[in-house]
């Protein structure tokens, strides 16, 4: 792993809602630690607009936030990850991509909120959920003393998190 900014990917089956707003809480709370991206198995082509109004009512950057096939992280001149965390459970169960060197995984699965129906304050309520426990996992893992810990204590932390 390098040094000094790590490369994190947050992987779902769609990349609209779950993966796009880790991605942007953790760009927006590292500090430049850690420089993160997102993508989906089966992308939707859209970001959720729910998502991107908790975002930008946070603080958060959403400029550049787009849906991503997970291909584009495949190929020569793609970023190169320490880290690809799935944020849901199909996306877990599919075979991923090989990624050009060892990275770290763990399923931080987080239930769907593009997929709650009814009313605009259900819907709402199913974004901030998924945003809190998202901004909860990835509060843990910014604290984590990553250079210190050795690659079988950091996968269990990282694993421990999911279960947060």
């Amino acid at each position: 792993m390098r040094e000094l900014s790590f490369g994190v990917l947050f992987l779902c089956t769609g990349n609209s809602a779950r993966s796009i707003m880790a991605e942007s809480i953790l760009n927006g709370v590292s500090k430049g630690r850690f420089r993160a991206y997102s993508a989906g198995s089966h992308r939707v082509g859209k970001v959720s607009p729910y998502a991107l109004e908790l975002l930008e009512k946070h603080g958060y950057n959403t400029e550049g936030l787009r849906s991503k096939s997970w291909d584009e992280f495949t190929g020569p001149g793609a970023p190169p990850f320490d880290f690809v965390f799935t944020v849901c459970d199909r996306a877990a169960r599919e075979v991923c991509p090989v990624w050009p060197h060892q990275v770290m995984t763990a399923n931080w699965s987080v239930e769907d909120p593009a997929l709650v129906s009814g009313s605009e304050e259900a819907k709402r309520r199913a974004f901030w959920n998924a945003y809190t426990v998202l901004y909860r996992r990835i509060e843990l893992f910014t604290n984590l003393p990553i250079a210190s810990l050795d690659r079988l204590r950091l996968q269990s932390e990282v694993d421990a998190i999911g279960m947060r």
